[in-house]
């Protein structure tokens, strides 16, 4: 999205454990690993000079308290679509925007989503798609998996893994954005 909104941008992954923390709530989890990918990220571009505006972002999805990530594998994926079925869950990205030389801004943004009722079929030729095998949930609404979606309540984009308007509101308020950006 950034690239069609015309703002430059450099993918850097970050290499991080993204694995729940005991005690933590979901939310926590969320923001925790966007401030810690956040961070990787930053303190990488410092050593080489560079010190850009960095935004990071980890999305979840919550059924029951419980959280979602990436599948481990086909098995995994179909054992949670099959739990999403028919329900509604939380999806949650936890995102950081700023530079290492300022104080970054750390938020959450909550999204629900109502699947459809799925048959053993729909899911197992979904997982066979391969789709949803590096989202949380094991599944992508922009993508082929928009026909499990029944509903959604709260920001699209949130689903997709990035609430960009927020998250550009907030670039904008920070004034990381060229002056001749629209809005500004």
């Amino acid at each position: 999205m950034f690239e069609e909104m015309g703002i430059a941008f450099e993918v850097m992954p970050a290499d991080v454990d993204e694995r729940m923390l005991d005690g933590e709530t979901p939310v926590e989890f969320a923001v925790r690993a966007a401030k810690e990918k956040w961070l990787e990220v930053a303190i990488r571009l410092e050593r080489e000079g560079r010190t850009p505006w960095v935004v990071s972002a980890d999305t979840i999805v919550v059924l029951d308290d419980v959280v979602m990530t990436k599948p481990r594998d086909g098995e995994d994926a179909t054992r949670m679509l099959h739990e999403l079925s028919g329900r509604t869950h939380t999806v949650v990205t936890g995102w950081m925007v700023g530079r290492c030389k300022d104080k970054p801004v750390a938020q959450h943004t909550r999204t629900s989503v109502t699947f459809h009722e799925l048959t053993g079929e729909q899911i197992d030729g979904y997982v066979s798609t391969g789709e949803g095998m590096d989202k949380a949930g094991s599944y992508a609404i922009q993508e082929i998996g928009a026909f499990l979606v029944k509903r959604i309540e709260g920001d699209y984009f949130n689903v997709v893994g990035l609430p960009i308007s927020l998250v550009v509101r907030t670039l904008m308020e920070l004034g990381a954005l060229a002056q001749d950006f629209p809005g500004r």
